[in-house]
This record gives structure tokens, C-alpha cells and sequence, in this order.
């Protein structure tokens, strides 16, 4: 298993995983949302894992200007679940960024209860696009 930086090479890779994820994730294939979102994983602090040349999943954090890491996305291929994959992404995140405070966004929250991370909170939609 490769953990890096993501790179450019990696988009289509990604977009794939997101397609076969479906429900919850089209969101992000849509036409004005697609391009948008490619030019977010290359702004963005973007990890990849790869197993050989098949990419087994992805996280997408922001930096709040040295205040918090914020892990955005994260999404593993449903076939290399249960392999701390996900558990791997957040490591490397923790590891590159030392000393500032992660924060993960979700809407799985029974992985990161599991894993013993605590809950920070709430996080409310203002604007519906």
C-alpha cells in the first residue's frame, strides 16, 4: 500500500472511485460541479493510496490558515474496505500537518465513533446551491 500527495495523473482514477461510489458522491459528477471539484483536489491537501496501479481510495482536507485541518472527503473502494485504508489517510494527514488540530467533516459518522474520535459539534448548510 502507497500513501503520497495526489497529482494530477490521479483525476481520472478519482472520478472513477466517485462514480462507483454513487449514491451520496454523484453530487460531484455533475457538469458544473466536475470541474470545480478537479481544480479542488489539486488546491487542496489531496492524499491518494494506491495497491500496485489500482487506487484504493482518497482524502481531500483544507487548511484554515495554520488554525485547523479540516478532512473534507475521504472515500475508500468498497472492495479494499475494513483494510484501515481510510484509518491510513488520516494518519498521513496528522503526520504531514503535526501539532494542528484535525477536524473531519462527515456524514459517516459510525466510522469515526468507532475509530474513538470525538464529536466537535455540528455542521448546519447555510446556502443550498
Amino acid at each position: 500500500m502507497e500513501i503520497r500527495k495526489y497529482t494530477k495523473e490521479d483525476e481520472a482514477a478519482i472520478m472513477r472511485l466517485i462514480e462507483a461510489e454513487g449514491q451520496g458522491w454523484e453530487y460531484y459528477l455533475t457538469t458544473e460541479v466536475s470541474e470545480k471539484y478537479k481544480s479542488a483536489l489539486v488546491n487542496s491537501i489531496t492524499y491518494v493510496a494506491y495497491e500496485g496501479e489500482t487506487l484504493c481510495g482518497y482524502s481531500r482536507s483544507i487548511n484554515d490558515g495554520g488554525f485547523y485541518i479540516y478532512i473534507c472527503d475521504l472515500l475508500v473502494d468498497v472492495r479494499f474496505r475494513g483494510q484501515k485504508i481510510g484509518q491510513k489517510l488520516i494518519e498521513q494527514v496528522c503526520l504531514d500537518y503535526p501539532g494542528q488540530t484535525i477536524i473531519v467533516m462527515s456524514n459517516s459518522d459510525g466510522f469515526y465513533m468507532k475509530k474513538g474520535y470525538h464529536r466537535e459539534g455540528s455542521i448546519f448548510r447555510v446556502k443550498i446551491q
